[in-house]
């Protein structure tokens, strides 16, 4: 297991069950891994779903910051998505929406991207493979966060 911390705790060993109070009570996540932050926060797109047809829409934004003191790119992703009925989907694939962001100290990577579901609710976790400039690999806990109608809505500060 990597190391992460959570910004909000004390915690030192990346735990899904000690995020923040405020990560849990708005639905969104933060976490930080060896120097890389990633927070993300969640909304219901009601315009683009049907709940007639079991479609549930949501909009996700990322938001990458490197807090650390060296480069690192960012080379792949893992989703794992769960709806309410347990039914798991898992995402894979180089960078993210066609790039592979490199992030100097101090920078941040901004996307949206979204995710329909066929139940009202749902939950993403994942993680993104960072490189160091010399080759060092390690993987950045993207925290579980929700996705459902009364997650708080995406600001312009997650």
């Amino acid at each position: 297991m990597p190391y992460a911390r959570n910004l909000h705790s004390p915690v030192s060993i990346f735990n899904p069950l000690a995020l923040s109070l405020n990560s849990m009570q708005s639905g969104h996540s933060d976490i930080t891994t060896l120097g890389v932050q990633v927070q993300v926060a969640s909304q219901y797109l009601p315009d683009q779903s049907l709940p007639e047809r079991k479609r549930f829409v949501f909009a996700y934004r990322v938001v990458i910051t490197n807090l650390g003191d060296e480069p690192a790119t960012l080379r792949s992703r893992k989703w794992i998505i769960t709806d309410a009925e347990g039914l798991v989907e898992i995402i894979e694939g180089p960078g993210v929406i066609g790039e592979e962001p490199r992030l100097m100290p101090g920078d941040s990577h901004e996307y949206m991207s979204g995710c329909p579901l066929r139940t009202k609710w749902g939950t993403m976790e994942g993680h993104f493979v960072m490189e160091r400039d010399q080759g060092d690999t390690f993987k950045a806990v993207v925290g579980r966060f929700f996705l459902a109608e009364n997650v708080a809505p995406i600001r312009s500060q997650v």
